[in-house]
């Protein structure tokens, strides 16, 4: 059995927007020992050990690479330089928590595999969505049959500003849309891919984007995102053929489920079932309850951290790991090429 108290000692390169979070959470779990930050900003790193009296942090990234005492690694700084990041962990014999995008290119996914498979290091990616539990009770209506066959998925996460120079809207908002729908459906292949956006306050880097993916099963998502947009909405609805699913991350009641939909309606004929071809087709129009269920909150990054620990102690695959991973960065890849075309 693995020793899931097992003391760990780990490192986080990056403190800047997101990283104070990650660094919150991991030096919060029972026996994870944060030993150093490394950050090239000298304010950043007055703020780590202002903060975080147990932790040191660094402005070189040598001396956590080389120290044994260090066993994983947690990735937090700008997406461009993730894969390099990432790789170079693993050479140092690290398991990694990479915050999203792991990579920008699907071949950079798999050589990452490559190098922890050699080493049966843990590779994981910030899907920090995944471990949410509203994301989670749709799962559970989707894996139940509670919504019936699957018809489109549409999301939109919009907001105005933080505008970023590294990376567009795309790549910066989609991974979480991508992430959950793959894992909604039970991370398949899509079929086809299609992405029309534009850039409007900086060249070759587009403010607004929209995603369009097919799936087998007859089943389409699209996903709008936006920095220019005048509200912040984070909101993904899921249309069954027997109910209906709205899920809006900054609600009050973060799930709705409407009990709506739309039947043909049986036309008796000569095999007392649907005549083809009937004179007019005809329709059941259903319109129920809308429920409202209680989701017991846990922060999701709480739950995402302490399974990337779980995970090193016992030695399995994360549920955002290299499988999970790989299906979102080739949709994102998948999208750019077919814009260059």
């Amino acid at each position: 059995m693995p020793d899931l108290t097992k003391p760990l000692t780990i490192a986080q390169l990056g403190c800047g927007y997101w990283g104070p979070n990650l660094l919150r959470n991991f030096s919060g779990l029972p026996g994870c020992h944060v030993k150093n930050v490394v950050d090239f900003d000298a304010d950043r790193r007055k703020f780590v050990e202002t903060n975080f009296p147990l932790t040191s942090a660094l402005d070189s990234l040598d001396p956590v690479f080389d120290d044994p005492a260090i066993e994983a690694i947690v990735i937090a700084t700008p997406a461009g330089n993730h894969f390099e990041l990432a790789k170079r962990a693993l050479e140092a014999g690290k398991h990694i928590f990479v915050e999203k995008p792991l990579a920008t290119r699907v071949s950079e996914v798999d050589e990452l595999e490559r190098l922890a498979n050699a080493q049966e290091l843990v590779v994981m990616s910030g899907h920090t969505f995944i471990y949410n539990n509203a994301v989670r009770y749709v799962k559970q209506l989707i894996d139940n049959g509670d919504l019936g066959e699957i018809r489109y998925i549409y999301t939109q996460r919009l907001n105005l500003g933080r505008i970023r120079s590294d990376i567009d809207a795309l790549w910066n908002f989609a991974p979480h849309d991508i992430s959950i729908i793959q894992y909604w459906l039970g991370d398949p292949e899509p079929l086809q891919v299609f992405r029309n956006g534009m850039d409007f306050m900086q060249p070759g880097i587009e403010d607004v984007v929209f995603l369009n993916i097919t799936y087998p099963g007859k089943i389409i998502a699209n996903i709008h995102v936006s920095w220019l947009d005048p509200q912040k909405v984070r909101k993904m609805i899921v249309v069954g053929s027997r109910k209906m699913v709205v899920y809006d991350d900054i609600a009050e009641d973060k799930i709705a489920i409407y009990d709506k939909g739309i039947d043909r309606k049986a036309i008796l004929g000569e095999n007392m079932d649907f005549d083809s071809p009937p004179r007019q087709v005809q329709f059941n129009y259903r319109s129920g309850d809308i429920l409202l269920p209680q989701i017991r909150f846990t922060e999701p990054l709480r739950m995402e951290a302490q399974h990337f620990v779980d995970c090193i102690r016992r030695g399995s695959k994360p549920a955002t790991g290299i499988s999970h991973t790989r299906n979102v960065i080739r949709i994102l890849e998948e999208s750019g090429r077919k814009k260059e075309d």
